[in-house]
């Protein structure tokens, strides 16, 4: 067993499950948030292009029976356009991924997730009926920002939390959008080589304890208050975002 995990040293290895149990909470609570928690967290202690290819399996698998309920209540019309806008996208962000300094990529998923959550955090409303152009437009950026960072929600999720949309309605949205779009990102991961041995290696831990913390989260968001699940989101999000940031590695380093 400790010739599997060679390539992580047992306190770097609890370190990224804890992060892990924690990102899965709130994917399964809020329906999205979860790269945006373990992606800032450990691409600053192991290659973003390892930890955004483990990240991508781990979710795409475990999360899968995520989407039974949720097909039946997300709204196709606005979550199709979407998904085809992503998969579109993403091969750039893939490319950018494998040819980006690493120091770069960081800054990169800092500024994308501060940014987009200053702007759910605002209070900012779509209130028009999303077309299938703006639908794709939000899609591809996406798809852009996950084949970068496996951090897609941010613009996504933004989207479809700036209406009047109710919660149930929102989160089913985001749980179908990502496996499909996910798809486009398997592709492009596996052009680009990400898929390495240790990324295999971290599954056999990363599986259990995601496959956990999601049942986990979701029995939360059956007997919660739905408007709760967004203030412990952002609040986790800003969290990782702070500890991710590269100015702050004395401090946590």
């Amino acid at each position: 067993m400790f010739d599997v995990f060679s390539s992580f040293p047992p306190m770097l290895l609890a370190f990224l499950a804890a992060t892990l149990f924690v990102a899965g909470c709130v994917r399964g609570f809020a329906g999205f948030g979860a790269g945006m928690i373990f992606m800032p967290v450990a691409s600053s202690v192991m290659p973003p292009a390892s930890a955004a290819a483990a990240f991508l399996f781990i979710d795409s698998i475990v999360a899968a029976p995520l989407m039974i309920r949720a097909l039946r209540l997300c709204e196709w019309a606005t979550v199709l356009p979407a998904v085809i806008g992503s998969i579109f996208f993403v091969q750039v962000g893939a490319w950018l991924l494998a040819t980006i300094d690493t120091l770069i990529l960081r800054w990169i998923i800092f500024g994308i997730v501060t940014g987009l959550l200053l702007l759910l955090l605002s209070g900012w409303i779509y209130k028009r009926k999303p077309s299938k152009p703006v639908s794709f437009s939000i899609g591809g950026v996406a798809g852009l920002l996950g084949g970068i960072s496996q951090v897609s929600a941010p613009p996504i999720v933004a989207f479809w939390m700036a209406s009047s949309r109710d919660p149930a309605v929102v989160r089913a949205n985001l749980i179908v959008f990502f496996p499909l779009a996910g798809v486009g990102t398997f592709a492009a991961y596996i052009l680009n080589g990400f898929f390495t041995l240790d990324v295999f290696r971290l599954l056999i831990m990363a599986v259990p304890v995601y496959g956990l913390s999601l049942a986990l989260g979701s029995r939360g968001f059956k007997k919660a208050d739905p408007a709760l699940y967004r203030k412990i989101a952002y609040s986790l999000i800003a969290l990782a975002a702070l500890i991710s940031m590269p100015a702050l590695d004395p401090l946590f380093r």
